[in-house]
């Protein structure tokens, strides 16, 4: 034990403090990080920075922006009816369904994206049968993380045991070379997951009153938003003329929220997106929520010259094609509970107006931009659906719980599906080819797909989770000084001490256990950056071949399903489902077991020592 690893573990001891407390954000420690090491004169800069340059890194990217090809043509919600479609009125039936659909879609995307889009269809589904939302959440988050023993590109931990591997001089694992012992998984996930839904709580939905898909109608209903919309006319001398929203202060004037303006162009009128710095014009045509007394409303015409005109349909359904509408909540790691709308500045920051909140099933009356918002809260938000479907990417703040059936007339990119689909096809193909690496084919996929128009180039960087791959690249310098200060020989010289002796299974065993141990702390994707080293590093002291160990470590951080913190995954389905931390420590810990044994048992079969 010497000085230099001494200082290496304590920065890692604090790093995963800092993980397990959530005070400060993963990609910020993850930076802060990479300047200790480099101002401790550990590593220098070039190695601190390496992560910038892996290849992995950059096909994790590549992923996100493919998974947000096929959400934007369409693909992905499809499957999601499909899924309603057929699971019919039967629980079992969508369990299994479930559990296969996440499990296949999330084999060549992003698990924490799947579940986001699954979230809303296992609610629906659990309202028209009636029978517990608790009970499908858990199933949907297993489904997600047995994903990421798919295929190799299905979870970033996987491509990080990867990356260890080439690293090394070895050869990496095939496109399909952990699917055997993911199949496996999955089919024992599934009938674990019938037995073990019964440990759950079995209250009826909430949402119960409306089972069938939800629509504009709906929602006004459940937010009481009857006789708030208004749609008026700027006429050529009104004050309002050459000002911007955000100077006019409308909303804390008149309690006057703007969701859409339609504005002539090329002698016909347009919808136009609605901004805090949006410049009103003569002509313009207003759509607004308010819910003052007619006095008001009549004084607000007169004092800002505006002419009433004919609104068709109720709040503003008549102009579906153009405004959208969906709830949305707020993750359990968001930012925003305990602050008002007006200190988010939420329209400020996402272009949409919040015009209805409910608070344990009942709609709040009165100023909702003063109203404190609190983990569980469902917020309805109003404006153009282009930003509704941006606010879908930001998952880290918000989960879009329900579209209105009316999204699916203005699906961005729909008419683009087929060719999403050929271009996940064509990754794949290219990716099961020994010529081109794996991060050439998900490069070509994401150009082909922005060819094909599935997705804009802003929404394509937008889509990607940058929190996630800072994470990655600020945890990979912790391997490399590791490595260089003896810390990997320690770790491994004490698991020789342990399970040397007791033949290659239980040092496979040992290392499982390990990562496990680990994953209660801190992410997969980092347990799997910590552990892959050591991995090799014990196979190469057991003169024994180190695929079937590096493979162990990845099963191990896929197979994080005992605590809500351990993935991203957990997390989302933590307040949908109603969950406490027990809930999945006593669903989690057997089933973590049972992947142990099979990996133990499967794993040397295919990969031989």
């Amino acid at each position: 034990m010497n000085a230099q690893l001494m200082w290496v573990l304590v920065l890692l001891a604090t790093a995963v403090y800092l993980f397990a407390s959530n005070r400060i954000r993963m990609d910020v420690v993850a930076l802060l990080v990479i300047v200790a090491f480099v101002f401790s004169g550990t590593l220098t800069v070039t190695e601190a920075l390496a992560g910038f340059s892996d290849a992995n890194v950059i096909l994790i990217a590549a992923l996100f922006v493919v998974g947000h090809g096929l959400v934007r043509t369409g693909v992905a919600y499809q499957v999601g009816e499909w899924l309603m479609r057929a699971a019919g009125n039967s629980e079992t039936r969508m369990l299994v369904l479930l559990m296969l659909a996440v499990a296949g879609l999330g084999a060549f995307m992003s698990s924490t994206g799947v579940v986001a889009i699954f979230i809303p269809v296992v609610i629906s589904v659990a309202a028209r049968m009636q029978t517990s939302v608790t009970r499908l959440m858990m199933p949907l988050s297993f489904a997600g993380l047995i994903s990421g023993m798919m295929t190799l590109v299905a979870t970033p931990p996987n491509m990080v045991v990867n990356s260890e591997l080439l690293r090394a001089g070895f050869a990496g694992f095939g496109f399909f070379g952990v699917t055997p012992i993911g199949l496996v998984v999955l089919v024992s996930g599934i009938g674990y997951m019938l037995v073990a839904r019964r440990w759950l709580a079995n209250e009826p939905s909430q949402h119960k009153e409306n089972w069938r898909r939800r629509t504009f109608l709906d929602l006004i209903r459940d937010y009481q938003l009857s006789g708030r919309a208004r749609r008026m006319a700027i006429r050529p001398g009104s004050p309002l003329v050459g000002q911007t929203l955000d100077g006019l202060h409308l909303r804390a004037r008149y309690g006057a929220n703007v969701i859409g303006i339609e504005r002539w162009r090329k002698f016909r009128r347009v919808m136009i997106s609605v901004t805090s710095n949006t410049e009103l014009k003569a002509r313009d045509v207003l759509l607004i929520d308010m819910s003052a007394a007619e006095s008001r409303v009549r004084q607000f015409y007169a004092e800002q010259q505006l002419e009433p005109l004919v609104l068709r349909g109720e709040y503003f359904s008549g102009q579906s094609r153009d405004v959208g509408m969906a709830e949305v909540s707020l993750i359990p790691d968001s930012e925003l509970p305990g602050k008002t709308l007006r200190q988010v500045m939420f329209r400020s920051q996402y272009g949409l107006n919040v015009v209805g909140i409910r608070r344990q099933g009942q709609a709040i009356a009165g100023k909702l931009v003063d109203e404190e918002l609190m983990i569980g809260d469902m917020l309805l938000v109003a404006g153009d659906w282009k930003l509704i479907r941006q606010l879908q990417q930001k998952t880290y703040d918000f989960i879009v719980l329900n579209l209105p059936a009316e999204v699916d007339d203005v699906a961005p990119a729909v008419s683009q599906a087929p060719h999403a689909l050929f271009c996940l096809a064509l990754m794949v193909a290219l990716m099961l080819t020994d010529g081109i690496p794996n991060v050439l084919a998900a490069l070509i996929a994401c150009l082909l797909m922005g060819k094909f128009r599935c997705f804009t180039a802003e929404s394509a960087y937008k889509s990607i989770h940058w929190p996630s791959l800072i994470l990655i690249v600020g945890m990979m310098p912790f391997a490399l000084a590791l490595q260089r200060t003896g810390g990997v020989e320690l770790v491994v010289r004490g698991l020789m001490d342990i399970s040397g002796g007791h033949g290659p299974r239980v040092m496979l065993l040992s290392l499982f256990v390990l990562c496990a141990l680990i994953g209660l702390f801190i992410s997969n994707t980092a347990t799997a950056v910590l552990m892959a080293p050591i991995a090799i590093a014990a196979a190469h002291e057991m003169g024994l071949s180190p695929y079937p160990f590096i493979m162990a470590v990845a099963l191990a951080a896929s197979a994080a399903f005992m605590t809500p913190v351990s993935s991203p995954v957990n997390t989302l389905v933590m307040v949908p489902g109603n969950y406490r931390f027990a809930d999945f420590l006593r669903i989690g810990v057997p089933f973590t077991l049972w992947v142990m044994l099979v990996s133990v048992m499967l794993v040397p079969l295919i990969y031989p020592f």
